[in-house]
């Protein structure tokens, strides 16, 4: 089978690419970790939302002179069943394989279950027909094993007419093997003749897949001896894990203590994400000159710096430096050495480090989610916990798997979108992604504990009530909506779920923190940069224009040395934080939208909360204390805070907070998107800003009209009056 190897694909670039191919709940992703370790990368497949993951692996092959160091580029495709695709990850690996659109591959890795033969057996029969030089990986050989199943890879490797190795990536059995198999295939002196003997199911008409499923079973039947893998416990398991309404009750405690362990093991490093932030803010604050500082060192000093800043967030990002991205940095560059240096320390202080902050705060979630994920996929779990959801999440158009992101999105809408990747069909994955934020987030948290106080202060049954409330209208208007986007906007009956149950196995750690790694570095660094560039938008728009010098606020502010108290001080600085608030582009849009948001007893001052939010909707608290004249201080004084709020009043005497506009901004807040980052998620998701300005467009609608409702309601029945 060897001779020389002129003009290969191998002998002809550095880096040959390798194509690691198989089905699903083959332990496929597990080998590519165990093979890759942190090597790899994730890259969106051209045109599709679908990622590739890559990595650069050594090999030492021979040579004339020896051996020799190579470098492969391994490449882990999508499950597929078979090369007639039937969702898009199936599509690509199928194009990968059948037209190289992914590269020449100079050979492919084939992963096949050692505890299920025949189906494995089956894709590689299909892509053994493609006459590809080829190595066959018999992986969970350490499970087949342990039930009694033999397997004769000599003689089967001799039936396929390609080299067969049994491997484990859980334990790394046959890993030296299979990279020895490789390097042999690889060499510049080698040259495959594949040896595969093609039968009539190529061209054949109608029996494709049963003459490759025949051939497999006959070989199966020649090469394995042993029991199959389904011991009594597992189907008497399985009897209690798939019935109606046991399997119901155990998906519901399973998942809910994933999302408790989000919820409350995220907290402390969350806590310490945004304390140690807020240390950092406070080192470069004592570290910036308060004292005006020469040109000629401050500007380059800034534009350097600035520089610096843009190369190391394109390199993050994997932005190519291009005529436009770099006119891009170097504009952005010249305009921010031009802010004055109080301008520049906002712009570090509460742009640049609060965005980063606003963008890594969310990442223990991220991991945390992705981490159990990979725990329950690799147990087997997961396929039976969609079996369970299909036959209940399918009467409002969403898919079984659509319960883990679902329930994920509890604590934050990104890593539940992110979570949707676990679906294979494209539609019932939009429909998913497109009702995700209405359900209630940690963030809206804030927002309900001040509406909370404003109208139950005192009242904790009530104020309870109330939570409990939001976070129904916050489910039920997802359902509803997944109903109404299924019979209009995506079309389509939701896909059955025809899926096999794989065997329970021992989940893999090291996979777990692997795939882990990976999720959190693509958040950071893809969803990560336009979070970041958001959150620098909305601070500009909360900072210019400035106010003019004469404006009473600046003149107090301007006597503030000469001030007798704290308090005084206090006062003028947080007099002049309102009108520089009030005149800013984000004050005068709260001006400019009043007449549109009046019929929801909002006011101009509400509307700049509104839209502040749109960076993080908890934004919205801080923003109230700041345009109500107590600075962003004041909303951690809840109290101080909502008394504060409770004494407002309009131009005509009326109170501004009634128990009317109370529960309109409730409902606005529980079915408006008001969270940016999230739509940097959907478009990164769905490869599209369109379905991103979908999700905006109909969620800002829905909170509108439902809060209208709200608001006249209430109003019609006396209840614009009294808070």
């Amino acid at each position: 089978m060897k001779t020389a190897r002129s003009g290969s694909a191998a002998g002809s670039v550095e880096q040959p690419i390798v194509l690691l191919a198989g089905n699903p709940n083959t332990g496929k992703t597990s080998l590519f970790n165990a093979l890759s370790g942190l090597r790899a990368k994730t890259a969106n497949y051209a045109g599709v939302t679908v990622d590739i993951r890559k990595a650069t692996v050594p090999l030492t092959v021979d040579c004339a002179q020896g051996t020799a160091q190579l470098s492969m580029q391994l490449i882990d495709l999508p499950g597929l069943y078979g090369l007639v695709p039937t969702s898009p990850e199936e599509t690509i690996a199928s194009e990968a394989l059948c037209d190289q659109r992914l590269g020449d591959p100079a050979a492919v890795v084939i992963v096949v279950d050692s505890t299920n033969m025949t189906r494995g057996l089956t894709l590689v029969h299909s892509i053994l027909e493609l006459q590809l030089p080829a190595v066959v990986a018999l992986n969970l050989i350490d499970a087949a094993d342990s039930s009694g199943i033999r397997i004769d890879v000599a003689k089967l490797s001799e039936k396929l007419g390609c080299p067969v190795v049994a491997v484990s990536s859980k334990t790394g059995r046959g890993l030296d093997d299979l990279k020895t198999l490789l390097s042999d295939l690889l060499s510049p002196e080698t040259v495959i003749t594949p040896a595969y003997e093609t039968s009539c199911a190529v061209g054949c008409s109608g029996c494709a897949y049963a003459e490759r499923f025949a051939r497999s079973e006959s070989m199966v039947a020649d090469t394995v001896s042993g029991p199959a893998l389904s011991p009594a416990y597992t189907e008497k398991l399985d009897r209690f894990l798939t019935a109606p309404w046991v399997g119901t009750i155990a998906l519901v405690l399973i998942m809910l203590s994933v999302f408790l362990m989000i919820f409350s093991l995220a907290d402390i490093p969350m806590s310490l994400i945004e304390g140690a932030f807020a240390w950092i803010a406070g080192k470069l604050d004592g570290i910036l000159p308060t004292e005006r500082v020469s040109p000629w060192i401050w500007y380059p000093a800034v534009a350097a710096s600035t520089a610096v800043v843009f190369a190391a967030a394109y390199r993050l990002a994997s932005v190519r430096w291009t005529w436009q991205t770099g006119l891009a940095a170097a504009i952005a560059t010249v305009l921010i050495a031009l802010l004055p240096q109080a301008d520049f320390r906002s712009l570090l202080l509460n742009g640049v480090v609060g965005g980063i902050a606003g963008v890594v705060v969310f990442l223990p979630q991220i991991c945390i989610l992705f981490f159990l994920i990979t725990i329950l996929e690799d147990s087997g779990y997961m396929a039976r916990a969609a079996f369970v959801a299909e036959r209940w999440m399918r009467r409002v158009g969403l898919p079984g798997k659509a319960f883990v992101p679902m329930l994920s999105a509890h604590a934050c809408a990104i890593p539940g979108i992110m979570a949707t990747r676990t679906i294979e069909n494209w539609r019932d994955r939009l429909v998913t992604i497109a009702v995700l934020p209405l359900l209630t987030c940690s963030a809206r948290l804030p927002v309900y504990a001040m509406l909370a106080a404003l109208l139950f202060g005192g009242q904790p049954v009530y104020a309870a009530l109330m939570f409990a409330g939001a976070y129904v209208l916050g489910i039920t208007s997802a359902l509803l909506t997944a109903l109404v986007l299924r019979r209009t906007v995506i079309k389509g009956e939701t896909e059955p779920l025809v899926i096999e149950l794989p065997p329970y196995r021992r989940p893999s750690l090291r996979n777990a923190f692997l795939t882990t790694w990976d999720r959190g570095s693509v958040f950071l660094r893809k969803a990560g940069s336009v979070i970041l560039l958001i959150a620098v938008v909305l601070w500009a728009m909360a900072t210019y224009p400035k106010p003019p010098q004469d404006a009473d606020s600046t003149v107090l502010a301007s006597n503030v040395s000469e001030a007798l108290s704290e308090a005084e001080i206090a006062a003028a600085e947080h007099a002049q934080a309102q009108l520089e608030m009030e005149y800013s582009i984000a004050g005068r849009a709260g001006k400019l939208i009043e007449p549109i948001f009046r019929p929801l007893g909002f006011d101009w001052k509400i509307n700049i909360g509104v839209i502040s939010s749109f960076a993080a909707r908890e934004v919205l608290v801080s923003t109230l204390s700041v345009v109500y004249g107590i600075g962003e201080e004041g909303a951690e004084d809840e109290t101080g805070l909502v008394e504060t709020l409770r004494r407002q009043r309009r131009p005509d005497g009326t109170l501004v907070f009634t128990t009317a506009t109370c529960f309109s901004l409730l409902v606005f807040f529980v079915l408006a998107m008001q969270c940016l980052p999230t739509q940097a998620v959907t478009r990164r998701e769905t490869g599209s800003w369109r379905w991103a300005i979908f999700q905006l467009v109909y969620m800002s609608a829905l909170a509108y009209v439902a809060a209208l409702i709200v608001f006249q309601t209430l109003s019609a029945f006396g209840f614009h009056h009294t808070a």
